[in-house]
């Protein structure tokens, strides 16, 4: 192989690694999922059962809970709250749709924006690029345009131009990407409620410890429940996870059997949940609305039929919903029992602490009054 042949078989095999890393780079529709029933339309598979998984649901829901036994039905009895209407959903995938969900997080929009106006520029241009120079290549250096082959065998500046372009490109690109990844893991201040996500097969349980540490368990609706609702098959469930609107969350998850994954589209994230171990990050919901995920990591048979569903309220709203909740209480109201209770315990202490200093004074006034007494005699 003569220089000439050499360098175009460089430059060739330069274009497919480019336009190969452009294919692979192009985003996928991952959270654009189809809400066509058709679509979602249940197989006659003994494994999607619904009646029979509801029923192992219900059964388990009842002898199972991480909240002292207490085990949260419903709140249709709840004095004076009403959930939201399917008018209220935001966060839902559509049929046909490409691309990701309107965000409604702070990091949603980030990530967002960073999709919209970074990486499918990059990307856009980088294809466009790369196809340009291979048609060039094809019809400019094929063998019958081109008689006599070039003899040269390096060009320094070409050379230079694709090593320091793309560390250019990637650096450009690793700035907001780390921005991103700094965002996702802050921890959540001290004033965050927490509420923990518990993955079981295969249904959710959402505890909040923060306000008496109940637990809602959720289970999917069926096709009949679901569309007399107003909401999406396979989406739509029994007990939303209710929120609170611009107050930080400490969402927590744990796996109860096996690694289940909770994620929201709408919300820019997805926490795995793990046996044996605690997950969690700050979620605030910029918008009260309906938002709807499901679990995202393979954990058996029925993982297609275990969505999520959030709720989000304001803060009044929040509160009102979680004193209609078995042993629900506000934030306030759980530190006011705390220091109550601290109070009580500190109440003996202290009247023995009294008792113990007020003893060694009695007796010494004492043996002053019969001192005195004795003189007097």
């Amino acid at each position: 192989m003569n220089s000439g042949a050499f360098a175009r078989t460089k430059l060739h095999f330069l274009a497919l690694l480019l336009a190969a890393f452009a294919f692979v780079s192009l985003p996928q529709a991952g959270f654009a999922q189809a809400a066509d029933p058709a679509v979602a339309e249940v197989t006659d598979s003994p494994n999607t059962d619904l009646s029979a998984a509801s029923e192992v649901n219900a059964n388990a829901a009842e002898n199972r809970s991480v909240a002292e036994g207490e085990v949260v039905a419903g709140d249709e009895a709840g004095g004076g709250f009403q959930h939201f209407g399917p008018e209220m959903i935001k966060g839902q995938p559509e049929a046909g749709a490409y691309g990701f969900q309107p965000q409604y997080s702070d990091n949603g929009r980030f990530g967002l924006w960073m999709h919209d106006a970074i990486l499918m520029p990059i990307i856009t241009i980088i294809s466009f690029f790369v196809l340009g120079l291979l048609m060039w290549v094809v019809f400019r250096y094929n063998k019958r345009a081109n008689q006599v082959p070039s003899k040269t065998s390096h060009n320094t500046l070409i050379e230079v131009i694709w090593t320091v372009l793309p560390v250019l490109i990637l650096v450009g690109i690793a700035v907001p990407s780390i921005t991103l990844l700094a965002r996702q893991y802050e921890s959540p201040p001290e004033n965050a409620i927490t509420i923990k996500a518990n993955g079981y097969q295969w249904y959710w349980g959402y505890e909040y410890v923060d306000n008496g540490g109940f637990e809602v368990i959720s289970n999917m609706l069926d096709e009949a429940e679901a569309l007399d609702a107003g909401e999406p098959h396979q989406l739509a469930v029994d007990n939303r996870m209710v929120v609170p609107v611009g107050v930080p969350i400490r969402l927590q998850t744990f796996g109860s059997d096996v690694i289940h994954s909770f994620g929201i589209p709408s919300l820019w994230f997805k926490l795995d949940a793990v046996p044996g171990r605690i997950n969690e990050l700050m979620l605030t919901i910029d918008e009260p609305g309906i938002y709807y995920g499901q679990c995202m990591e393979l954990c058996g048979a029925l993982h297609g039929f275990m969505p999520i569903a959030i709720e989000a309220r304001t803060l009044e709203d929040y509160n009102a919903w979680v004193q209609t909740q078995p042993g629900g209480m506000t934030v306030e109201q759980v530190r006011a029992q705390a220091a109550q209770e601290a109070a009580a315990a500190a109440a003996p202490a202290a009247a023995e602490d009294a008792a113990e200093q007020d003893g060694p004074a009695a007796e010494e006034e004492n043996a002053e009054v019969a001192a005195s007494e004795g003189q007097t005699a």
